[in-house]
């Protein structure tokens, strides 16, 4: 005979059925499971946890059979209603940690090949626009006008009007790029800045005070001091009773203003078609002081540019009077002024576009 402590089979299949609460927080506590997982190794234990054979879910259908049979079936459709709704939050789960180690694996696989760059920072105009708005601004405080003129210029402006015909020896000193597309030898890159001279006497709006700034182009090869397309700036006075006196103090007050006081500067004779009498201006070379390096080419000068009294044939080919107008003009190179104002020692710096060297300025 048994033990009346002794609980029998039948009397445990006899326990109390589960009731809403309950089947409630069974679903609560398996869903916070699911989410809670991080891999997918952490949601298998989560599923297992959750519906597997020894979780407390499996256990409420085991209690199924403690219902009436008229109350088992709704019993068993609220079980199967919460299983799905358990089945598809694994699946969901499994599907995005899926998806996520997937991205882990290729992102760990990439090769970025990108270059790292710098933020970006704000950029600032080139030197040599810098120097040619510092000149404009000296020449417009000296009274002058900023004049300008085209790139492409005919024969006659660049170089028939300003003393260089044809047959002039001059023209061997300026290699020429032509422009195909016009009759041959007619239409070309300006090489200097002197055609816009032409232009100004043309318009016969005298007195003349102007500076031409601008870019030409002559075919040399590119050294320290040679570049094949190059900035200019032309000055042209043209006035009563101009001299000789008038351009020599011009210079020196542009290049004290731009070099300094102790900065030397010189004249020497050369000759220009278009002036006579002609000279060539030099300063002291800024990078040795005068005692002379590669850039000055041992010399201790550096030469700006050229200068003298306008000829009086290209007054002759603008239809001004030579007797009663007289002026000057000079023209030098921007860039070369440049590397003279800051000390460096090659113009091919400002073409090559190296960002360590641009950001210095």
């Amino acid at each position: 005979m048994a033990r009346e402590s002794e609980a029998s089979p039948d009397a445990t299949l006899r326990a109390a059925p589960f009731g809403a609460a309950e089947l409630a927080d069974a679903q609560s506590e398996a869903l916070t499971r699911i989410e809670a997982a991080t891999d997918l190794a952490s949601l298998e234990e989560a599923e297992r946890q959750a519906v597997g054979k020894r979780s407390h879910f499996a256990g409420l259908y085991q209690q199924l059979r403690a219902f009436e049979p008229s109350e088992r079936k709704d019993a068993g459709q609220r079980l199967q209603k919460v299983r799905r709704r358990l089945d598809e939050a694994i699946t969901a789960k499994r599907a995005e940690l899926t998806a996520a180690e997937r991205v882990g694996r290729l992102a760990a696989d990439r090769l970025d090949l990108t270059e790292v760059l710098p933020a970006a920072r704000q950029g600032h105009l080139h030197l040599v626009t810098r120097v040619r708005e510092e000149l404009e601004d000296v020449f417009v405080g000296m009274g002058y006008e900023i004049a300008e003129g085209p790139e492409i210029e005919t024969d006659w402006y660049n170089f028939q009007a300003l003393n260089i015909p044809v047959d002039h020896p001059a023209r061997s000193s300026v290699d020429t790029f032509f422009v195909e597309a016009a009759e041959a030898e007619t239409l070309l890159l300006r090489t200097h800045t002197s055609p816009v001279q032409i232009h100004l006497l043309e318009r016969r709006e005298l007195p003349i005070y102007a500076v031409v700034p601008g870019l030409v182009y002559r075919r040399d090869t590119p050294d320290a001091t040679h570049l094949p397309a190059f900035h200019q700036l032309e000055g042209l006075v043209v006035d009563r009773g101009v001299s000789f006196g008038d351009l020599a103090g011009t210079i020196e007050t542009f290049v004290h203003a731009i070099f300094g006081e102790t900065v030397r500067s010189r004249l020497r004779p050369a000759y220009f078609p278009f002036t006579e009498p002609s000279a060539e201006f030099e300063i002291s070379c800024m990078i040795c002081d005068g005692s002379g390096c590669r850039t000055c080419a041992g010399t201790g000068w550096i030469e700006l540019g050229g200068c003298g009294m306008v000829h009086p044939a290209v007054f002759e080919a603008t239809d001004v009077d030579p007797e009663e107008w007289t002026g000057f003009a000079f023209g030098f190179g921007i860039d070369r002024l440049a590397i003279m104002r800051h000390g460096i020692a090659d113009l091919r710096s400002f073409i090559e576009n190296d960002v360590r060297f641009l950001e210095q300025f």
